[in-house]
Protein backbone atom coordinates (compact mmCIF):
# COMPACT_ATOMS: atom_id res chain seq x y z
CA UNK A 1 0.00 0.00 0.00
CA UNK A 2 2.90 2.16 0.75
CA UNK A 3 4.30 2.16 -2.45
CA UNK A 4 0.95 3.07 -4.59
CA UNK A 5 0.72 5.51 -1.68
CA UNK A 6 4.18 7.17 -3.24
CA UNK A 7 3.49 6.75 -6.54
CA UNK A 8 -0.29 8.21 -6.72
CA UNK A 9 1.75 11.76 -5.00
CA UNK A 10 4.36 11.57 -7.55
CA UNK A 11 1.82 11.50 -9.84
CA UNK A 12 -0.01 14.24 -8.80
CA UNK A 13 2.85 16.23 -8.18
CA UNK A 14 3.88 15.60 -11.86
CA UNK A 15 0.35 16.65 -13.16
CA UNK A 16 0.15 19.32 -11.53
CA UNK A 17 3.44 20.38 -13.02
CA UNK A 18 2.88 20.04 -16.32
CA UNK A 19 5.39 17.10 -15.90
CA UNK A 20 2.98 14.11 -17.06
CA UNK A 21 2.62 13.40 -20.71
CA UNK A 22 -0.64 14.71 -22.36
CA UNK A 23 -3.03 12.54 -24.65
CA UNK A 24 -3.40 14.12 -27.70
CA UNK A 25 -3.39 13.97 -31.29
CA UNK A 26 -0.55 13.20 -33.32
CA UNK A 27 0.41 16.50 -34.73
CA UNK A 28 0.95 16.65 -38.73
CA UNK A 29 4.63 15.80 -39.91
CA UNK A 30 6.26 18.57 -41.34
CA UNK A 31 4.68 17.50 -44.74
CA UNK A 32 1.71 15.49 -45.39
CA UNK A 33 0.49 13.12 -48.60
CA UNK A 34 -2.70 12.61 -49.51
CA UNK A 35 -4.54 10.37 -51.91
CA UNK A 36 -8.38 10.20 -53.18
CA UNK A 37 -9.89 8.88 -56.35
CA UNK A 38 -12.94 10.09 -58.38
CA UNK A 39 -14.40 6.13 -58.21
CA UNK A 40 -14.13 3.74 -56.10
CA UNK A 41 -14.97 0.89 -58.80
CA UNK A 42 -14.61 0.91 -62.65
CA UNK A 43 -14.58 -2.10 -65.80
CA UNK A 44 -12.43 -2.83 -67.88
CA UNK A 45 -11.37 0.07 -70.52
CA UNK A 46 -12.40 2.49 -67.98
CA UNK A 47 -10.81 5.50 -66.40
CA UNK A 48 -10.41 6.43 -62.71
CA UNK A 49 -8.67 9.86 -61.66
CA UNK A 50 -5.93 9.13 -58.40
CA UNK A 51 -5.26 12.92 -56.89
CA UNK A 52 -2.12 13.49 -55.05
CA UNK A 53 -1.90 16.18 -52.19
CA UNK A 54 0.99 17.32 -51.12
CA UNK A 55 0.61 19.39 -47.97
CA UNK A 56 3.51 21.42 -46.73
CA UNK A 57 2.72 22.10 -42.68
CA UNK A 58 6.52 23.34 -41.86
CA UNK A 59 6.96 27.42 -41.14
CA UNK A 60 9.63 26.72 -44.17
CA UNK A 61 8.78 26.57 -48.02
CA UNK A 62 8.71 23.43 -49.99
CA UNK A 63 11.85 23.31 -52.30
CA UNK A 64 12.12 19.98 -53.56
CA UNK A 65 10.03 16.85 -53.25
CA UNK A 66 11.06 13.46 -54.91
CA UNK A 67 8.16 10.54 -54.80
CA UNK A 68 7.49 7.46 -55.49
CA UNK A 69 4.25 5.27 -56.78
CA UNK A 70 4.12 1.37 -56.71
CA UNK A 71 2.02 -0.77 -57.29
CA UNK A 72 0.74 -2.77 -53.61
CA UNK A 73 1.45 -6.41 -53.21
CA UNK A 74 -2.11 -7.59 -53.90
CA UNK A 75 -2.29 -5.77 -56.83
CA UNK A 76 1.08 -8.00 -58.47
CA UNK A 77 -0.87 -10.90 -57.51
CA UNK A 78 -3.43 -10.25 -60.30
CA UNK A 79 -1.24 -10.54 -63.63
CA UNK A 80 -4.87 -10.36 -65.40
CA UNK A 81 -5.21 -6.70 -64.24
CA UNK A 82 -3.86 -4.53 -66.96
CA UNK A 83 -3.49 -0.63 -66.46
CA UNK A 84 -1.30 2.31 -66.90
CA UNK A 85 -0.74 6.27 -65.95
CA UNK A 86 -2.17 7.52 -69.46
CA UNK A 87 -2.19 11.16 -67.81
CA UNK A 88 -1.18 13.90 -65.13
CA UNK A 89 -2.11 17.38 -64.30
CA UNK A 90 -0.94 19.79 -61.56
CA UNK A 91 -4.43 21.79 -60.42
CA UNK A 92 -3.46 25.78 -60.15
CA UNK A 93 -5.44 28.70 -59.37
CA UNK A 94 -5.68 29.03 -63.00
CA UNK A 95 -6.99 25.73 -63.89
CA UNK A 96 -5.02 22.43 -64.71
CA UNK A 97 -1.41 22.11 -66.23
CA UNK A 98 -0.24 18.94 -68.21
CA UNK A 99 2.52 17.31 -65.56
CA UNK A 100 6.25 17.05 -66.47
CA UNK A 101 6.14 13.32 -66.34
CA UNK A 102 3.97 9.91 -65.62
CA UNK A 103 4.26 6.47 -64.07
CA UNK A 104 6.96 4.98 -60.87
CA UNK A 105 9.17 7.66 -61.97
CA UNK A 106 10.54 10.71 -59.74
CA UNK A 107 6.37 12.38 -59.28
CA UNK A 108 7.98 15.15 -57.35
CA UNK A 109 8.71 17.67 -60.16
CA UNK A 110 5.30 17.55 -60.91
CA UNK A 111 3.97 19.30 -57.62
CA UNK A 112 5.67 22.67 -59.32
CA UNK A 113 7.28 24.93 -57.67
CA UNK A 114 7.92 25.85 -54.07
CA UNK A 115 5.10 25.02 -52.19
CA UNK A 116 4.72 28.11 -49.00
CA UNK A 117 3.80 27.54 -45.75
CA UNK A 118 0.58 25.73 -45.42
CA UNK A 119 -0.18 25.75 -48.36
CA UNK A 120 -0.91 22.42 -50.83
CA UNK A 121 -0.71 21.04 -54.64
CA UNK A 122 -2.75 18.01 -55.88
CA UNK A 123 -1.24 16.73 -58.75
CA UNK A 124 -4.06 14.06 -60.67
CA UNK A 125 -2.84 10.52 -62.41
CA UNK A 126 -5.45 9.49 -64.75
CA UNK A 127 -5.19 5.54 -64.14
CA UNK A 128 -6.26 3.81 -67.59
CA UNK A 129 -7.67 0.12 -66.88
CA UNK A 130 -6.87 -1.84 -70.39
CA UNK A 131 -9.97 -2.93 -72.22
CA UNK A 132 -8.66 -6.72 -71.78
CA UNK A 133 -8.22 -6.45 -67.96
CA UNK A 134 -9.02 -9.36 -65.91
CA UNK A 135 -11.93 -7.97 -63.90
CA UNK A 136 -13.34 -8.55 -60.27
CA UNK A 137 -9.98 -7.45 -58.73
CA UNK A 138 -8.71 -4.49 -56.96
CA UNK A 139 -5.64 -2.20 -58.18
CA UNK A 140 -4.14 -0.22 -55.42
CA UNK A 141 -0.72 1.69 -55.18
CA UNK A 142 1.50 2.97 -52.39
CA UNK A 143 4.23 5.46 -52.19
CA UNK A 144 7.20 7.11 -50.31
CA UNK A 145 7.53 10.64 -49.93
CA UNK A 146 10.87 13.08 -49.47
CA UNK A 147 10.58 16.64 -49.23
CA UNK A 148 13.44 19.45 -48.79
CA UNK A 149 12.69 22.73 -46.51
CA UNK A 150 14.31 26.38 -47.37
CA UNK A 151 15.69 25.85 -44.16
CA UNK A 152 17.52 23.15 -45.28
CA UNK A 153 15.62 20.28 -43.36
CA UNK A 154 13.84 17.70 -45.13
CA UNK A 155 11.41 15.14 -43.77
CA UNK A 156 10.42 11.90 -45.54
CA UNK A 157 7.08 9.91 -44.80
CA UNK A 158 5.48 6.65 -46.27
CA UNK A 159 4.45 4.01 -47.33
CA UNK A 160 1.03 6.34 -47.57
CA UNK A 161 -1.49 3.90 -49.99
CA UNK A 162 -4.41 4.77 -52.20
CA UNK A 163 -7.98 4.53 -51.74
CA UNK A 164 -8.03 0.62 -53.76
CA UNK A 165 -10.38 0.69 -57.34
CA UNK A 166 -12.50 -1.86 -57.75
CA UNK A 167 -12.51 -3.61 -61.29
CA UNK A 168 -15.92 -4.97 -61.74
CA UNK A 169 -17.44 -7.47 -65.29
CA UNK A 170 -19.03 -5.46 -67.71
Amino acid sequence: MRRIGLAGIFALVLALFGLAPSASAAEAGPADLTFTTDSATTTPGGTVNLSMTLTNNNTYDVWFIYQTIEPTWLTTQRPDLKYSFTGCSLATAAGSVPCSGTGPANLGTNYGATIPPGQSRTVTLTLQVAADSGCNGNIGFYSYFYAEFSDTTSTSGGPVYTPETRVLCA
